[in-house]
């Protein structure tokens, strides 16, 4: 029984939720390196090979360019290069069985691929997410008046989604402001003050933050929330997703949690009493392992309702990263379920119907990509 729940995970498609592009140019060792770990390039003499993540790329990921497994560091980098970009990207992206990839175009574009190129190369279809912070910033370089901003912030954020049909919409409010936000509105006029001291670069103002997810909420889309694992900027004690709780009993739009390790149980919680309340753990699962990989999912899995859990691989540039996100996924769910099934807790039929709900169903549904 466990074989045959495992091949329905491994052979049913994805739609990978939330992601960015894959770089289009060729990496040097250092150009990788740092892509490899959410905390930048190593120490100097140190290498994020030596990681969790690292040690995968080598198992996993050596075997896709027609290297044995275990591959040395040197010997990885040097195929990789000989493969160039686009033969990297076809070769990771194709087995990851994705068919929909919704992408969050607005952090260090330059150099990836756009949503529609991105899915190309696994035969799949692009959808784009607006960032919140990206559309403000934008609108502070084009020299908007600060007396101007909370009317015309709205009407630019509808008119980025408008432009591109985008299905949702990305708030780092985790890195810049943190989660505990005021659920209200801002006024106009605090708005007009905070502006008038923002130099309108990085957007990290409390108010101009919750300017941004109230025009957001007025677009109904879903709104996605970086939760805690992430680079250096994240503060984690402010990132814990109960902070949201004010937030989310005021406003009822769809609202999807990001990655959350090691909040995972908290944002299940959420889920399980918040109806329009969705997580994923996205990036954590390969970042931690294949061997801890299930451990996290079923964390997440103990109160969250099968209906509002969903894949990401959040897989930054790196195609590599795409690669193990839907490998590692595929593998602990596969997990988790023969588990269940084999404890008799459930029936293999439940078991699939629910693999194909968390893999592909509840993303389609809930960003309403048909």
């Amino acid at each position: 029984m466990g074989v045959l729940i495992r091949d329905a995970v491994d052979r049913m498609d994805l739609v990978d939720h939330h992601c960015h592009g894959v770089t289009t140019v060729e990496l040097d060792d250092d150009g990788v390196e740092a892509r490899l770990g959410e905390g930048g390039p190593p120490p100097a003499g140190g290498t994020n090979f030596d990681s969790p993540v690292g040690l995968a790329v080598r198992r996993h990921c050596a075997p896709v360019l027609d290297l044995d497994p275990h591959a040395s560091r040197r010997d990885y980098l040097d195929r990789r290069r000989e493969l160039g970009p686009a033969e990297l990207a076809r070769r990771f992206l194709t087995p990851t069985g994705t068919s929909r990839f919704c992408v969050d175009t607005g952090f260090r574009r330059e150099g990836l691929t756009t949503p529609e190129q991105l899915a190309a190369f696994a035969g799949g279809r692009g959808y784009h997410l607006v960032r919140l912070e990206t559309v403000a910033e934008t609108l502070a370089a084009e020299g908007v008046e600060p007396r101007e901003l909370a009317r015309r912030y709205p009407e630019r954020l509808a008119a980025a989604v408008a432009e591109v049909g985008a299905v949702g919409v990305k708030s780092i409010a985790a890195y810049r402001v943190g989660l505990d936000l005021d659920p209200t509105p801002p006024t106009a006029d605090e708005v007009a003050v905070a502006a008038a001291g923002w130099d309108g670069r990085r957007l990290d103002d409390p108010v101009l933050t919750r300017m941004t997810l109230a025009a957001a909420v007025e677009l109904g889309l879903p709104i996605q929330f970086h939760i805690g694992f992430g680079d250096s900027d994240i503060r984690m004690a402010k990132v814990d997703p109960t902070l949201l709780t004010d937030w989310l009993h005021r406003h009822r739009v769809p609202v999807m949690l990001l990655h959350c390790w090691p909040y995972q149980r908290q944002a299940g919680w959420l889920a399980s009493v918040h109806p329009h309340v969705h997580l994923d753990v996205g990036l954590a699962l390969h970042y931690v392992g294949p061997t801890r990989a299930e451990a996290v999912l079923a964390e997440a899995a103990e109160l969250a309702p099968f209906g509002k859990l969903l894949y990401s691989s959040d897989a930054y540039g790196l195609p590599e990263l795409y690669y193990l996100g839907a490998l590692t996924f595929r593998s602990a769910l596969g997990a988790l379920l023969t588990e269940r099934v084999e404890a008799g807790e459930w029936s293999a039929a439940d078991a699939t119907r629910i693999a194909r709900q968390i893999g592909h169903g509840n993303a389609t549904a809930v960003y309403d990509l048909d």
